[in-house]
């Protein structure tokens, strides 16, 4: 009899330690800091990048929360300005998407390069994951310009040791469909085929992440 009640204790002592370790288990706070393609340029409230993705990753059973820190015209150089205020403490990643503003006014890639390695060092430096995103330059900026452009993002994901999603817009770019009239800015469907295309990088992403109630 004593030999139940033991093995019953024992039992009882470990059920507590798993579903307690289950209610501890914290929601993921992630940013989506960048851009008018992080931002929702002209898309109605809900529809943007960071608000639908979240909503997928809900789906599958993820707790996370994606707050949308995308300001709509901003280049690297904004983008450092307000990094510090803009991701708050209790933030676990920041999906970091900054550069096609840059591409597009003609900025120095080495300029761009320098401004997205001050952030993620700064972000690192909080204890805060990076998910960087990388941007092309378009066709009109020239070879010799993309050659100088392209590579950084790569570069720096190598340099901080932080996974890197390539190229924010695959499956969209060269798709007239799921853009805006402007031919630049994704639709609604645009925004779709971005988060079921990222998804994966983004639960991996996760998966790298721990946190707990404190």
């Amino acid at each position: 009899m004593r030999f139940k009640v033991a093995v019953l204790h024992i039992a009882v002592i470990a059920a507590s330690l798993i579903f307690g370790t289950s209610a501890n288990a914290a929601t993921i706070n992630l940013v989506g800091f960048g851009d008018s393609l992080m931002a929702g340029y002209q898309l109605p409230p809900g529809d943007g990048f960071p608000e639908k993705l979240q909503a997928a990753l809900k789906d599958k059973g993820v707790d996370v929360s994606i707050a949308n820190a995308g300001v709509s015209g901003d280049t690297t150089t904004g983008g450092l300005a307000r990094i510090d205020w803009s991701v708050p403490d209790g933030t676990n990643g920041v999906i970091l998407e900054l550069g096609a503003n840059d591409a597009l006014r003609g900025i120095a890639p080495e300029e761009s390069e320098k401004n997205l390695d001050t952030m993620i060092a700064r972000l690192k430096g909080r204890g805060i994951a990076v998910l960087l995103v990388g941007m092309m330059a378009p066709p009109n900026m020239g070879g010799d310009y993309a050659a100088r452009f392209n590579p950084i993002y790569q570069k720096l994901a190598e340099k901080h040791q932080v996974p890197l999603y390539p190229f924010f817009l695959d499956g969209v770019v060269m798709d007239t469909s799921l853009k805006l009239d402007d031919g630049m800015h994704p639709n609604a469907k645009g925004i779709d085929v971005m988060v079921q295309k990222m998804e994966p990088a983004v639960t991996e992403f996760i998966g790298t992440i721990s946190t707990v109630k404190k």
